[in-house]
Parts: C-alpha cells; structure tokens; sequence
C-alpha cells in the first residue's frame, strides 16, 4: 500500500483531528526527569574506582616487599638505632649499632655529629621501679596499705 492509500482510506475530520493528537504523542514518548541528586550507578562508579586505588596501593606495597626480599621498608642491612635520648628541643643523642661497632650520635637541625665510638657491647636493664613516679606511687601504696592493716 502507498502512503497516500492510507491517507485517502481516512476522512477529512479524521485527518483534521490528527495533528491534535502529534503533540500528546510527543509528551506521552519524552521520558520523565531523572529525580535530583546522585545515582546508584554514579555511586558504584564512585566505590568501583576507590576500590581500584586502594588495590593498586596494596598491590605496590606487596611488590615492593617482595622486591625487597621481605625485609620492612625501614631496614637498612646491619645498622640499627638502639637507643634515643631527647636533649633538647629538637636535640637528641641517638645510639647507633653498626655491625660490631656502636656510635653515639648528636643530632641537631641541619647537624649530625659521631660524639663517641664503642665496640659492640649489652644494654644495662633497667630495673622495674627506676621512674620516679612509679617509686613513689609504690611508696604511696604500701603507706596506704600499712594503715589499713
């Protein structure tokens, strides 16, 4: 069937009612307004590529140690720090072990200075009740303890 078939099969008050009932059409096809804020797809997106960061921040640290042959990020062969003292501020006195050899270290801003070497020897134990706090709340203790009995 041709097109002007159809149209001439239609009466003219059927083709005069046609062009009211285009626009309906056209506002029954338009889809409604997506409703304000954010979507569930955006926010999977969202969750998605935060999920990848923070694998790829795992996934870099495991390379890493493996690379390193398991040893922490802060190991740095046979020196280790043994001991730390606070002298000032922003001075402390910091005791380095280095294979079979300690050195006693000042360190300043913008200075580290060797104060002392020593061969390799123990660190003195303290003993348990050396704070000054910690004897004199066992003194206060034993005080309160005494005049209960």
């Amino acid at each position: 069937m041709s097109p002007t078939f159809i149209f001439a099969s239609f009466s003219l008050r059927q083709l005069g009612a046609l062009p009211m009932l285009v626009p309906f059409a056209a506002l029954a096809a338009e889809a409604p307004p997506p409703p304000p804020g954010v979507s569930f797809a955006t926010m999977m997106q969202t969750v998605a590529g935060l999920a990848l960061i923070l694998g790829l921040f795992v996934g870099a640290a495991w390379l890493l140690r493996k690379i390193n042959g398991g040893k922490s990020f802060m190991a740095h062969g046979p020196m280790k720090i043994l001991s730390s003292l606070t002298v000032g501020a922003r001075e402390r006195i910091i005791l380095v072990e280095v294979e079979d050899t300690w050195l006693i270290v000042g360190v300043a801003p913008g200075q580290i200075r060797t104060l002392h070497t020593l061969p390799k020897g123990t660190l003195p134990v303290e003993p348990a009740d050396a704070g000054q706090f910690g004897h004199w709340l066992k003194q206060f203790r034993d005080q309160r303890n005494d005049t209960k009995q």
